[in-house]
């Protein structure tokens, strides 16, 4: 991360985000997956609303946009992470990796926390002790596979470790 990077982290639930906050989220959003990445895809999928939704991002504390994202929906099987993004002009800068643990930081340990990695981003996950599952597959036309944090019990240390080794 450049050392004149100054970014503040955000946690906001859909009730809790003003209007102008949920505004330039979406927006980050739809500049990059939708346009950037020429998707056309159901961007407004009403995940956002539900209660148990997250919304995290990075701020600029210049101007209070956000530069990066993501959200963390609750599901029976675990927790699940979507929607990474970051400003085209700060990827590479490490500012994927800061908001991805402070997600994971905020996350049971106890939980699974499951993704769908685009090919280009496995490794950021991998280092952060998700692991691969099934086959590589198109997501909104984009190569992407499945990925799963294992949950942070006495068993899913040892599945951690073992994760880890291969």
């Amino acid at each position: 991360m450049p050392p004149a990077l100054d970014v503040r982290l955000r946690t906001a639930t859909f009730a809790q985000l003003d209007t102008r906050t949920l505004y330039e989220l979406l927006r980050l959003r739809v500049d990059v997956f939708v346009v950037e990445q020429e998707c056309a895809y159901d961007e407004l999928d009403g995940r956002d609303l539900e209660p148990d939704t997250m919304h995290m991002w990075l701020a600029d504390p210049a101007d209070g946009r956000p530069v990066a994202y993501l959200r963390i929906l609750a599901e029976a099987e675990g927790m699940r992470i979507g929607r990474v993004v970051t400003v085209r002009h700060l990827r590479r800068t490490g500012l994927a990796g800061l908001l991805l643990d402070a997600a994971l930081h905020s996350v049971a340990a106890d939980r699974v926390v499951r993704l769908h990695a685009q090919l280009s981003a496995v490794s950021l996950y991998a280092k952060r002790g998700f692991v691969a599952e099934g086959e590589v597959f198109l997501e909104d036309g984009i190569r992407h596979i499945a990925m799963r944090r294992p949950a942070w019990t006495a068993a899913g240390h040892q599945e951690r470790r073992n994760a880890g080794a291969r």
